[in-house]
């Protein structure tokens, strides 16, 4: 399947032909707007505090902390780019653990007493950062992403998974080697872990973060319990109980921490998970053919939608008090073509079975259907930056016809973190920094390499991992 570059749609007409050719609905405005009156300029007002434009970063895992959970220099340059960036809501910042177990790698940041005056100085850095270019932060809204990784826990070893599971999974299990010695966490293991959550927002909360991210997404515990159709007891089989989870932390943080805001990261729909195919290209294709009934937001199928439970999580946010989503989609670790569309995928990967504006178009159209039936949440987008040059304005048309509130930066952030500051600026996108999705971020931390852009930026291109990333990508060839 030839798939053409976005680079290579140089103009306006050349981008919506290819989108006209996919009979994608993607929105597109030819005309961008800047300063204070255009629409990415806009503010908002959430019951977290006021979010002074549309722009959003969003979490990332930098592999680059210490063994005891502490920021190192690479974590601070990172969080120092997100003040540098303009955005106005920092989404959590980076996936934090709320205990040892629950680290998605041993460098993965903690939350505890002995961090505490880290994670103070995490978010100090950034705004002031912010402050020196922007002015003020009295419109940064900055959270903190709290996570257990479940599944996909590897808190002492990058190579060898500690997992903790929901359920059993008969595709999962076996591609991630779990076996039937693997315990299932009971309810009172997740009641414990519900205290965990609550104490480490009580401790968010006196670093001074505005609000907490309770994660739900890619796959990691959160999200698996969403999942937990099969499981038995007070957190599997009925809706209710699969959402005990969120409820119950959310009680708990409003009883302990009653002025503390919430969001939550949600994966809005999942896939089956795929594997490269018998062709020497690697193409993807799904692991079993249908049914599938392990999907949160999934038709049985395996790779169609149900927004039937996602708007039943939604109304329970409402419900909760909850105004802030992010929404995105499966997991980096089985489906990642329809997370993080790419043109290259990462070392253990697969190619894109589709043209990966296909993923683009329906993580977009998945959080305008989810946008249109609750249009008081403030709704962040994601899956923005394979758009590349075109992503301002798909971002502003989105904004603008109502199908999402904010956008969502991920990967593009660490290779060009002043984007936001160029288009709200009317300053023309500085092309060398443009994220072409390498996925040398992904396939670095794959191989227990920290995190970063080793293609387009200066710093990282420098570190003497680039030539330990430069090998394992030669060697997968």
């Amino acid at each position: 399947m030839s798939i053409p570059r976005i680079s290579t749609l140089k103009t306006a007409d050349l981008f919506r032909a290819r989108i006209d050719e996919l009979n994608l609905p993607l929105p597109f405005d030819d005309t961008m707007g800047a300063g204070p009156e255009s629409m990415l300029s806009q503010p908002l007002n959430s019951t977290c505090g006021p979010i002074g434009n549309r722009w959003c970063i969003l979490p990332m895992e930098g592999w680059d902390g210490t063994s005891d959970g502490r920021p190192t220099d690479l974590t601070r340059r990172r969080w120092k780019n997100f003040g540098l960036s303009g955005a106005k809501l920092i989404w959590g910042g980076e996936a934090v653990a709320v205990r040892e177990d629950g680290r998605a790698n041993p460098n993965q940041l903690m939350i505890n007493a002995q961090t505490l005056p880290h994670l103070i100085e995490l978010r100090e850095i950034l705004e002031a950062t912010h402050r020196q270019h922007f002015g003020t932060t009295n419109d940064l809204l900055i959270g903190l992403q709290l996570t257990h990784s479940g599944r996909f826990a590897r808190p002492s070893d990058k190579r060898r998974l500690l997992p903790q599971i929901a359920y059993r999974h008969p595709i999962l299990d076996a591609k991630f080697g779990i076996t039937q010695e693997t315990p299932l966490l009971t309810d009172d293991d997740l009641k414990r872990l519900i205290d965990n959550f609550v104490n480490a927002a009580k401790l968010a909360s006196a670093a001074g973060y505005r609000w907490v991210d309770i994660k739900h997404c890619h796959g990691y515990l959160g999200h698996e319990l969403l999942s937990g159709f099969d499981r038995v007891g007070q957190f599997g089989g009925s809706f209710e109980n699969r959402t005990r989870f969120l409820r119950d932390i959310a009680a708990g943080i409003r009883a302990e921490v009653p002025g503390l805001g919430i969001g939550v990261r949600l994966s809005v729909f999942d896939f089956v998970p795929f594997q490269p195919g018998p062709s020497h290209e690697r193409t993807g294709v799904p692991a079993v053919s249908a049914p599938y009934d392990f999907a949160f937001g999934g038709d049985g199928t395996g790779q169609g939608i149900d927004f039937r439970e996602p708007l039943l999580f939604l109304k329970l946010l409402m419900e909760l008090g909850i105004d802030l989503v992010c929404t995105t989609c499966g997991s980096p670790y089985y489906n990642p073509h329809i997370q993080r569309p790419a043109l290259f995928p990462p070392s253990d990967g697969y190619q894109p079975p589709e043209d990966p504006l296909v993923g683009v178009s329906r993580q977009i159209a998945a959080t305008a259907e989810l946008k249109r039936h609750f249009p008081d949440l403030i709704v962040v987008g994601s899956g923005y930056s394979y758009l590349q040059e075109w992503l301002p304005n798909v971002a502003q048309a989105a904004v603008a016809q109502g199908m999402t509130d904010m956008v969502g930066l991920g990967r593009m952030v660490l290779s060009y973190p002043e984007l936001p500051a160029d288009i709200s600026a009317g300053r023309t996108m500085a092309r060398k920094k443009i994220c072409r999705t390498f996925s040398d971020c992904t396939t670095a931390p794959r191989n227990g390499i920290v995190s970063g852009c080793y293609p387009l930026d200066h710093f990282y291109k420098s570190l003497p991992q680039r030539e330990q990333l430069l090998a394992i990508k030669h060697k997968s060839e």
